[in-house]
Parts: C-alpha cells; sequence; structure tokens
C-alpha cells in the first residue's frame, strides 16, 4: 500500500458520528442525523413550487394505462413522470397502493417502463431492471416512475447525440458541487415532490404508498425513504452495501459521492433511518458494482439497528443469485403483504 493510499484510508476510515447506538433514544438519533443528511446533501427549499401537472399523452397498454405527466419539482425545473394504472384507468372507490419507480443509471424511465429508448415497444431484453414499473403495475399498483435528473429526456442539450444509455451526470454533479449542492439531493427532493403528485391522485391510497429502486435509483430510493416517512415501504435493490466496500472501492460515478457523508455515518446507519418502516433489501451474488460481502454486512448493521427498534419484523432481504439486476422474486410478494 503507498503512502497515498494509506492516507486516504485513514481518512475515511472515521466513525459516522451518528452511527446508532442502543443507548440512544430512537427518535432524537432519526431527527438528528435527517437534518445533517439534508444539511449534506445540500438543503432542500424552504417552499415547495406549484406542482402544475401537465399531461403529455395518455397510452392504452397490456392490461394498464400509461400517462406521462409533468410536474415541476424546483422553481424553474420540470420533471417527467411515467404513471402507469392497473387495468383501464377508470376511478373506482377503492383506492390502491401506489410504487415510486426510481430507474438507475441507463436511458431512463423507459427502461424500466417496457419500451426502448424512443419509446416504442420493448423488443430486447429488458437488461438489468427487468420492466420492474410494469410488474409492479400488472400486480395492482399504481406506478410512478420519474425521469432522474441527468438521464432520458433530461440530458443536456450537449449530449444529444450520445448513446440512449449515456447520461449527463458528471457535468450536472460538478456544476451543482460548485455551489454547494448535490446531485444526488436534487433527486431525492424531486422524488419527494412525485410523492407529492402521487398522493394527489384520485386512484391513489395516500397512506399506502412505497418506493423501489435499483443501483443508483436504489441511492434515490434509499436516502429518499430514509428522510420522508410518507413512503411506507421501501425495496432497495443494487444498493444497500457501505461506503467502504463499493463507493470508495471501485469507480462510480459523480452522482454517488455527497461532500462530508461519512462525517455523519456509515451508509447502513443512513438507509436505517427507515426504521421501524417496512424494509427489503435485494442483492446479487455476483453483483459487480455493489458486492454481495458489503451487502450482507449492511443488512447485519441494519438487523442491528431493527432489532434494537424492536421492529425485526419490518426487515427482511433476497440475496439471489444473479448479478447487478432487479430480481422481484421476493420483493414483490413481500410489497403485496406490507402494502
Amino acid at each position: 500500500m503507498s503512502d497515498i493510499e494509506a492516507y486516504l484510508q485513514q481518512q475515511t476510515n472515521l466513525r459516522g458520528r451518528s452511527a446508532y447506538h442502543e443507548d440512544q433514544p430512537l427518535e432524537l438519533w432519526r431527527n438528528q442525523l435527517r437534518t445533517r443528511v439534508k444539511e449534506r446533501l445540500g438543503g432542500f427549499p424552504t417552499m415547495a413550487a406549484a406542482l402544475n401537472p401537465v399531461l403529455l399523452e395518455r397510452i392504452t397498454c397490456d392490461g394498464y394505462i400509461r400517462e406521462r405527466i409533468e410536474i415541476t419539482t424546483y422553481a424553474g425545473l420540470r420533471m417527467p413522470v411515467y404513471l402507469l394504472i392497473p387495468g383501464d384507468g377508470s376511478i373506482t372507490e377503492n383506492k390502491r397502493p401506489a410504487i415510486v419507480a426510481c430507474h438507475g443509471h441507463g436511458y431512463g424511465s423507459r427502461e424500466i417502463s417496457g419500451m426502448e429508448p424512443d419509446g416504442s415497444p420493448r423488443t430486447g431484453e429488458p437488461g438489468l431492471h427487468k420492466d420492474f414499473a410494469v410488474a409492479l403495475v400488472k400486480r395492482g399498483y399504481v406506478v410512478a416512475a420519474p425521469e432522474l435528473l441527468g438521464f432520458g429526456d433530461r440530458r443536456l442539450e450537449e449530449d444529444p447525440d450520445a448513446p440512449p444509455g449515456a447520461s449527463s451526470c458528471t457535468k450536472i454533479a460538478a456544476h451543482l458541487l460548485m455551489v454547494g449542492k448535490t446531485l444526488a439531493g436534487h433527486r431525492v427532493y424531486e422524488t419527494t415532490r412525485v410523492l407529492d403528485y402521487v398522493s394527489t391522485r384520485p386512484e391513489v391510497d395516500s397512506e399506502r404508498i412505497g418506493s423501489m429502486g435499483i443501483s443508483g435509483g436504489g441511492l434515490v430510493t434509499a436516502f429518499t425513504a430514509a428522510l420522508d416517512e410518507r413512503f411506507r415501504a421501501t425495496v432497495v435493490s443494487g444498493y444497500a452495501s457501505t461506503f467502504q466496500g463499493s463507493i470508495l472501492d471501485r469507480n462510480h460515478c459523480l452522482d454517488n459521492y455527497v461532500p462530508g457523508i461519512l462525517r455523519e455515518a456509515e451508509l447502513p446507519d443512513l438507509i436505517g433511518l427507515i426504521v421501524p418502516r417496512p424494509l427489503f433489501i435485494e442483492a446479487g451474488s455476483d453483483d459487480q458494482v455493489f458486492p454481495i460481502h458489503a451487502a450482507r454486512e449492511a443488512y447485519a448493521r441494519l438487523t442491528h439497528i431493527y432489532e434494537q427498534a424492536g421492529a425485526s419484523e419490518s426487515l427482511d432481504a433476497d440475496f439471489f443469485t444473479g448479478g447487478h439486476e432487479i430480481s422481484g422474486a421476493k420483493a414483490y410478494d413481500w410489497l403485496d403483504q406490507v402494502l
């Protein structure tokens, strides 16, 4: 190990000051850590902009209706969202549970919604995302699939000729970092605005809204659920890990880095802010991005947090045979039970 590597290891081996200890009051720990995490993410607006939703398209699909909605997140910033509604989209007295589904790196919300990059129906393999938004709507959930900042239709204008799976993450993240903001923070806040919108839909039971995300979308899902208790249940796929075991161990997109976050807590404690609400972890045995050994380490830490909170029954996991991908084999049934 070189002196540079040794120095970096020394600097990043700091134990977060807000790691949860059983002698701490749970609510006090959560409130204090949430406040500091928001600050590390760059802070959120004190007043929410009006959503001003606009319907862009409405298409009948196989067993569900797909709408493309655009909403305001930050003042001056608009976000497109696919809304998948079971059946024929008609309003009934029996409101449905909903899931906010966050894609990872790739070509955006179309990639989890059964479409090719140009919006045409999928003809090839679904890839690591497994069209999980479609899988969920076919189980009876209203599913909101937001276009995360930097992907798909929300890439920078200078990137129109880049391959569909290319993102604008690096430049957006770098510019935000220069003014004390983060791309992770923007995505988290925008996802809370998706929740604001979904809660207004007449088809949705606002007390039964969950979330699910893969990889970079797992980051968004985990942090958003940690900070916003309106998410009643959460599935984190291909992301639960430790910072030491993945983010600091190999090259990642700049959108994963939050200045000073290790001074607050390691990743399992941050995800643990979801306690005592239901949390499910998916991790593939051959995941080369978020390795299985770090996922198991994170799950052990989460188990301790949930046990200390008296909520062991609200935590579950599927360490499945596979790679960096959605599984759903156990997660979908688990969602049916908790939502």
